[in-house]
């Protein structure tokens, strides 16, 4: 498959190197195409350069690899995504009484608002539940580690599963795009471990079945 990675900070990056390795074709979106470290991601990882919304037009699975505050806006350049599938990794991080932790919960998510944002897309939550070197290299652990993905495709969520396992994940449906509303605040765990309690960024989740 083509798939257009939107941004290329931390995210963005590790998922182009994670999908140089695999057969998918790969286009950047980025806003200045003459940028000289965006030019040198897209010579490391073979990849073409376009616009985000030329980027989105011409492939056929869309990452939105960006910061919560800024998706909304870099969303709506992208133009019209009927029928296509949007991955949705962000996780609606901000500083609340000081500290960092997601700003919705409980009633909806960022997985939910962008779905409403792009009604004629397909919604794919995932990607949002260990740091970015895990994306680039998951194939290395010990275990293969999971990542829960939610949808309201279940053709989507097939097709999203199969470029999961690509990355060396193991891919697991937690249920309909609502279900992000579980996936967030799961990030936020790893978000926990890595920052505030010393494991450091080396890790993922994985599910170990009794043998």
């Amino acid at each position: 498959m083509k798939i257009a990675i939107i941004g290329i900070g931390n995210v963005g990056s590790a998922l182009a190197r994670g999908f140089a390795k695999t057969a998918h074709k790969l286009v950047l979106g980025v806003r200045n195409t003459g940028d000289a470290a965006a030019k040198a991601l897209g010579a490391e990882v073979k990849a073409e350069l376009a616009s985000p919304a030329e980027a989105a037009k011409s492939a056929e699975v869309i990452i939105l690899a960006l910061p919560w505050n800024a998706a909304e806006a870099a969303v709506k350049t992208l133009g019209e995504l009927s029928g296509k599938i949007v991955i949705d990794c962000t996780n609606p991080l901000g500083m609340v009484d000081g500290a960092l932790a997601l700003t919705l919960g409980h009633t909806t998510s960022a997985g939910e608002i962008v779905a409403g944002w792009l009604p004629g897309a397909q919604v794919v939550k995932t990607l949002n539940q260990v740091g970015a070197e895990m994306m680039a290299d998951a194939g290395s652990l010990s275990h293969r580690p999971v990542m829960f993905m939610a949808g309201d495709s279940t053709e989507a969520k097939a097709r999203v599963a199969t470029m999961l396992a690509d990355l060396g994940f193991e891919p697991l449906d937690a249920g309909d795009i609502s279900k992000s509303r579980l996936l967030e605040p799961f990030g936020m765990v790893w978000i926990n471990q890595a920052l505030f309690r010393g494991k450091g960024r080396n890790w993922a989740f994985a599910a170990v079945e009794r043998k």
